[in-house]
């Protein structure tokens, strides 16, 4: 198999709200990085299989070259752990089926962002393909193929649905990509681009959040969804930020615009916006929090001038009005600042392990 190279993975969007100098500390959910693409060739599918021994056995593809390239970042969410994962083609078969080895009794909730997956367990066989979400009972009997692919997985272990574990039980080894399918995919989406931005004191909320929208997606009840509104218009939110943030720089954004990428009506459009104070109001937000990534961009060497007038402000007053109402403090005050601030990333235990083991190491505590 040829390599293509390397295959950076996104996992925010630049997002700032405070100048680095006046930063808050915080305490960031621990996120982990792996990638086989700085180990020699021949060592780069045996660190892939290491990282993954816990859960399945990975093999080798049919078409398998020596060079193999794998890469895999981690959030430990305390009660689940969530990954994105960019991998080539493989195969892979659970360790239930291994008589000498302790398989992990973990759900694993997969959404195929690129590629397809194909698994096969003893009662029936299921194609995951892009947008689809799959469920694996990780202490069950399967094996499979994947293509080189792009996806979420989510972690879940069996204590975290006390009482409602047969609500996974009974979709387990299933690939959906209903309606509610979509819903959980887009929260998954959006829960991942936001972790970055997120500290540990939202992890409670992000948890309870998570529980509602699985089940009412995996368990659609009159239950279910009253908790998963919510999460649901969230959703929604999610996909017009991820719309106004392609079209950022486009002088045709507008909320009749939005309305129709979404699909909604106007009604529904207000109340989605209403607490950001509308339409124009949010995407006048966003533009100010991409000018200020901006300026806070050390190698970024334009103008103020040149950055306003790029997010739709053709007058520099204006700008720096509309500016230091959304933040507090000036566009130039940022840009002393960014020249200045060097970021330090905060250390946990788990940096100090092995790269490979790191997945292993998480695991075992939701087990426990």
């Amino acid at each position: 198999m040829a390599v293509r190279g390397p295959f950076p993975i996104r996992t925010s969007d630049r997002i700032a709200v405070q100048p680095p100098s006046a930063r808050p500390e915080k305490k960031r959910i621990p996120t982990f990085e792996f990638s086989t693409l700085s180990l020699p060739p021949e060592e780069q599918f045996l660190a892939w299989r290491a990282s993954y021994a816990p859960m399945v056995d990975l093999t080798e593809p049919d078409d398998f070259s020596v060079d193999f390239a794998g890469e895999q970042v981690l959030w430990d969410l305390d009660n689940l752990v969530i990954s994105r994962v960019r991998t080539h083609g493989l195969g892979f078969a659970s360790l239930a089926g291994h008589v000498r080895r302790d398989p992990m009794d973990h759900w694993l909730i997969t959404v195929m962002l690129k590629g397809k997956s194909t698994t096969i367990a003893p009662t029936r066989m299921l194609e995951g393909r892009i947008g689809s979400v799959q469920i694996h009972p990780l202490g069950k009997v399967f094996e499979g193929q994947l293509t080189d692919c792009e996806m979420l997985q989510l972690f879940v272990p069996r204590d975290f649905f006390r009482g409602m574990a047969h609500v996974l039980d009974a979709a387990e080894f299933s690939a959906r990509d209903d309606g509610m399918a979509r819903f959980l995919a887009e929260y998954l989406i959006g829960l991942v681009r936001c972790l970055p931005s997120l500290d540990s004191g939202d992890l409670p909320r992000l948890v309870k959040a998570t529980r509602a929208m699985i089940l009412a997606c995996v368990a659609p009840s009159a239950d279910h969804f009253e908790q998963a509104g919510d999460m649901i218009a969230n959703v929604l939110l999610e996909r017009a930020r991820r719309f106004v943030q392609a079209n950022i720089i486009s002088r045709d954004l507008s909320a009749k615009v939005l309305q129709r990428e979404l699909g909604v009506s106007r009604s529904r459009l207000y109340r989605l916006f209403k607490p950001y104070g509308g339409v124009f109001r949010y995407i006048q937000h966003r533009r100010l929090l991409d000018a200020h990534a901006a300026l806070a961009d050390p190698n970024d060497s334009r103008r103020i001038l040149d950055i306003a007038e790029e997010y739709g402000f053709t007058d520099a007053p204006e700008f720096s009005r509309a500016f230091k109402r959304e933040f507090g403090y000036s566009p130039s005050e940022v840009r002393m600042a960014g020249k200045e601030n060097i970021s330090q990333r905060p250390v946990t235990d788990l940096e100090n392990i092995a790269a490979t083991d790191r997945l292993g190491v998480l695991l075992r505590r939701l087990q426990a």
